[in-house]
């Protein structure tokens, strides 16, 4: 998604939160892409950095961790929109409904709504599995928002923490399915922006 935005001319910042520090740990590559990656940042200065790359940047992309604490919460109070990705799965599902009750929990506490969906990854790029289309039915049956577009399973994804480019920046010689990867890229990416859009519309009305 950040790479994508970098892509086509978008100012982008990923924050990255997550313990592991595998966004940081990319950008330590050749990559030439205009994407800015910050890492090490503590909960107590999270809120401060979030508003001060929001005030220089279009859009401003904070990884977190898939568990509940207090980084979490504080970054969710300062989202436009919070995705929740999630594999196929029951397992998934389940974690994907907490995430989901925490960003309820965080509404009450902000006394405004947090828009959020689900987003599917590590799906088959072609015709979706009958566990697949199960989950998704279930969720949405629960109120559960999910994205249409889907990441797909593909090495092109893979490899980019392998050789820590962008998509645009894999040898296609040496990596298959550039080209696809980098339209499924670009679908997930024109469908975040224009729910971000509908959703700044909304506020402003």
């Amino acid at each position: 998604l950040s790479t994508t935005l970098a892509a086509a001319g978008a100012t982008s910042t990923v924050i990255d939160c997550d313990p592991n520090q595998p966004i940081q740990t990319w950008a330590t590559g050749a990559s030439k892409t205009a994407l800015k990656v910050l890492g090490e940042v503590k909960e107590q200065h999270i809120i401060d950095v979030i508003d001060e790359e929001a005030h220089a940047r279009q859009f401003v992309i904070v990884d977190l961790e898939g568990t509940a604490s207090r980084m979490v919460s504080r970054a969710i109070t300062r989202s436009d929109l919070v995705l929740i990705p999630m594999q196929a799965s029951a397992v998934d599902a389940a974690q994907a409904a907490r995430a989901v009750s925490l960003v309820r929990e965080e509404e009450k506490v902000m006394r405004r709504d947090i828009p959020y969906r689900v987003m599917f990854t590590r799906t088959s790029p072609q015709i979706p599995t009958k566990n697949e289309k199960l989950i998704i039915d279930e969720l949405r049956a629960k109120g559960i928002a999910v994205l249409t577009n889907h990441l797909n399973q593909r090495t092109a994804f893979q490899s980019m923490f392998t050789y820590k480019l962008a998509l645009d920046e894999l040898d296609p010689g040496v990596v298959n399915g550039i080209e696809g990867a980098i339209n499924n890229a670009n679908r997930l990416t024109g469908e975040v922006i224009e729910l971000v859009r509908a959703l700044r519309r909304r506020v402003a009305a």
